[in-house]
C-alpha cells in the first residue's frame, strides 16, 4: 500500500531453502526386559540464536512474562550414549538449583543431590534440558520439578506396567526411538498409560539409522511426535498408514540427531500451555483445557505452515511438517479464546448427507477451542455444529484442529471427521476425513467472508469402539489488517500482535519486478498491537504482512 492507502495482504511463503547436512552416527542400547532396543539420538549442538523467536516464546514473554512453566511437573527419561550410567542432568548446566531434580536410576533407585551415585552426567541430557526448560535458552524456565530417569527402568518398571511415575509429570520429554519390530507393544503401552494418567508424551520423530521407518514412541496415537524442521529424516506415514510427525520445531545443530532438541521446544511449550490453563487463561473449566487432547490440539493449530505444507482429505499432517512449525504464542492466544460449546448437534444416516442445520446462531470469537463428547449408534452418525460469520469483506485464513484419543486397552480408535460447510449453499469447503488418525486438521490460507459451519461427524457403526468419544476442538479464523496514521511528523503502523510470525514489508513501487525488503526499525508491542514508527520523510513506499517459511 502506500502511506494511508488500504492494505496489501499476503498469504505467500517463501521456497524451502535446502542445505547441506552432516551425518551423525546413532548409539543403540538394550533395555533389559522385553527385548526391546531403543536408540539415542545423538548430534552436534550449535544454538541458533533465533529459535524463541521462531516459536513465539520471545513475543509470549513481552506480552506475559509470567507464562514460565511454573507449577508444572515434567520429566525427561534419556538413554546413555558411551557410558551405560550416562544419563543425568547437570543442574549447573541449565542454570538450575539442584533441588528441582529427582533421579531414578537404571536399578531403580531414587535419589536427590547432584553428583550422586545412580549415573553420570549426559551432554545429551544437558543439551535437552536446556532448551526445555533451561535458565539461558528453554521454553519452559520455571516448572516446579524435574524427574531424570534412566529410560531403561522408566519404560520397564513404570510405562510398561502401567504404575504411575515417581512424581505425577504432566509433560514427559523423550528423545529416542524403540527398535521396529517392538512398535506396537511400545506404542501400546504408551497409548494406554496416557489415556489412563492424562500424561502428555513428547518424543522425538526419527528412523533407525535415518532410512528405517519412524519409530515408536513418538508413533503412538495418544502422544506428540516431534519433527526437527530443515533436516533430512525419513518423514511419515507410520507403517500403518498414519501421520506423523505432529508438529515440528527447530534443528538447531542441522543434523539428524537435532531432532531431540527440536522435541525439547514442543515439551517446553506444552509445559507452558498447561501452567496457562490451570491458572484458569482459558476459563473456568481448567480441567478440560489442560487435558492432554486439549493441550494437543492447540499446540497443533498454532502452528505455522512452512513452505511447502501441504495435507489431502485423507492425510490431515504434512508427511514431512506435521502441523507445522511450533509457535506457543499462538495456541495460547487460542487458548484464551476461551472454550466455545457447538451450537447445535443433529444426527443422519450412517454415511448419509450432513449439510448444515437450521440454528441462525454463531460462536461469539473466532479464536479458541471446545472439549466436549459426542455420540453415535450403529446406523447413526452424529455431527456438532461450529458456526461461525467472517464478515467485513476481508480475507481469511483459517485453521482447525481436531483430537481424540485411542482409548485405554482399545486395539483401534472411533472414527472422527472435521468438515467445513458454506451455510449460503451448503456447498462442502473442505474436510478432513482420515480412516487410521486420531488428528484432523484442515487449513485455508484465504477464505472469503462469509458464514460457515465447521463439523465434527463421528461415524456411526457396528464396529465402533464405544458410542461416546470425547475429543478437544481448537480454531482460529483470521484476517490480518495494517493501519497507517500520521502522529508528530512520523507514519505509524500498526497490525495484531495475534497471530503472530509475520512480517512487515516495504517496496518502493508496485510496479514489476516488485522488491520486497524487510523493514529494519524495532517494533514494539503496544496494547496487543506491533507498531512501527517510520519517518514521514521517506517517501513514497508500499507496505505488506508477509509470513516467511522460516
Amino acid at each position: 500500500m502506500r502511506m494511508g492507502d488500504s492494505v496489501e495482504f499476503s498469504h505467500k511463503s517463501c521456497e524451502f531453502l535446502k542445505i547441506g547436512l552432516e551425518v551423525y552416527a546413532l548409539c543403540i542400547t538394550d533395555v533389559m526386559k522385553k527385548g526391546i532396543t531403543l536408540l539415542f539420538l545423538a548430534g552436534a549442538f550449535s544454538l541458533q540464536a533465533g529459535d524463541l523467536d521462531t516459536i513465539g516464546v520471545t513475543v509470549l514473554r513481552q506480552v506475559d512474562p509470567t507464562l514460565t512453566g511454573s507449577g508444572v511437573k515434567v520429566a525427561q527419561p534419556e538413554a546413555p550414549y558411551t557410558n551405560p550410567n550416562e544419563f543425568e542432568v547437570n543442574p549447573a548446566s541449565v542454570g538450575q538449583p539442584v533441588s528441582l531434580f529427582t533421579y531414578i536410576s537404571t536399578n531403580g533407585g531414587i535419589v536427590t543431590g547432584y553428583p550422586n551415585s545412580a549415573g553420570v552426567e549426559s551432554g545429551h541430557a544437558d543439551t535437552v534440558g536446556g532448551n526445555f526448560y533451561g535458565i539461558d535458552h528453554g521454553v519452559a524456565t520455571n516448572v516446579s520439578h524435574v524427574d531424570n530417569y534412566a529410560v531403561d527402568n522408566y519404560f520397564n518398571h513404570y510405562i510398561y506396567h502401567g504404575l504411575p511415575l515417581v512424581n505425577p509429570a504432566r509433560v514427559v520429554n523423550q528423545s529416542f526411538i524403540f527398535d521396529p519390530a517392538d512398535e506396537l507393544v511400545a506404542n501400546t503401552n504408551y497409548d494406554d498409560y496416557a489415556a489412563q494418567y492424562g500424561t502428555i508424551f513428547v518424543s522425538g520423530i526419527a528412523g533407525a539409522n535415518n532410512v528405517e521407518p519412524i519409530c515408536a514412541p513418538g508413533t503412538c496415537y495418544n502422544g506428540i511426535g516431534v519433527g526437527a524442521y530443515g533436516v533430512f529424516y525419513l518423514p511419515g506415514p507410520t507403517t500403518d498408514g498414519r501421520c506423523k510427525p505432529d508438529i515440528t520445531a527447530p534443528d538447531q545443530a542441522q543434523v539428524p540427531g537435532a531432532v531431540s532438541y527440536a522435541t525439547a521446544y514442543v515439551s517446553g511449550s506444552a509445559a507452558i500451555l498447561i501452567q496457562a490453563a490451570n491458572r484458569g487463561d482459558g476459563g473456568a473449566n481448567t480441567n478440560a483445557a489442560d487435558d492432554l487432547r486439549t493441550v494437543k490440539a492447540l499446540l497443533l493449530n498454532g502452528a505455522i505452515k512452512p513452505g511447502g505444507w501441504t495435507n489431502g482429505e485423507a492425510t490431515p499432517l504434512d508427511a514431512r511438517y506435521g502441523a507445522g512449525l511450533v509457535n506457543i504464542f499462538n495456541s495460547w492466544k487460542q487458548l484464551k479464546g476461551g472454550k466455545n460449546a457447538f451450537i447445535e448437534s443433529t444426527t443422519s444416516s450412517s454415511g448419509g448427507a450432513h449439510p448444515p442445520g437450521p440454528n441462525t446462531n454463531n460462536e461469539p470469537t473466532l479464536a479458541g477451542w471446545d472439549y466436549n463428547s459426542i455420540s453415535t449408534t450403529p446406523t447413526q452418525d452424529r455431527v456438532n455444529h461450529y458456526y461461525f460469520n467472517l464478515s467485513g469483506g476481508y480475507v481469511f485464513a483459517l485453521t482447525a484442529t481436531l483430537v481424540w484419543n485411542k482409548q485405554d486397552g482399545a486395539a483401534n480408535i472411533n472414527n472422527l471427521n472435521l468438515f467445513l460447510y458454506n451455510t449460503a449453499n451448503s456447498n462442502l469447503v473442505m474436510c478432513s476425513t482420515s480412516m487410521v488418525d486420531n488428528v484432523e486438521h484442515v487449513y485455508l490460507p484465504a477464505l472469503a467472508a462469509g458464514r460457515y459451519d465447521l463439523q465434527v461427524l463421528k461415524k456411526g457403526s457396528a464396529n465402533q469402539i464405544s458410542t461416546a468419544e470425547t475429543y478437544a476442538l481448537a480454531f482460529e479464523m483470521f484476517t490480518m489488517q495494517l493501519s497507517a496514521r500520521l502522529t508528530n511528523g512520523n507514519v505509524v503502523i500498526s497490525w495484531p500482535v495475534a497471530p503472530t510470525g509475520f512480517q512487515l514489508q516495504s517496496a518502493a513501487s508496485l510496479n514489476p519486478p516488485v522488491s520486497w525488503t524487510a523493514v529494519p526499525d524495532t517494533v514494539l508491542v503496544t496494547n496487543s498491537q506491533n507498531v512501527v514508527t517510520l519517518s514521514a520523510g521517506v517517501g513514497n513506499q508500499y507496505f505488506r504482512l508477509y509470513r516467511p517459511a522460516f
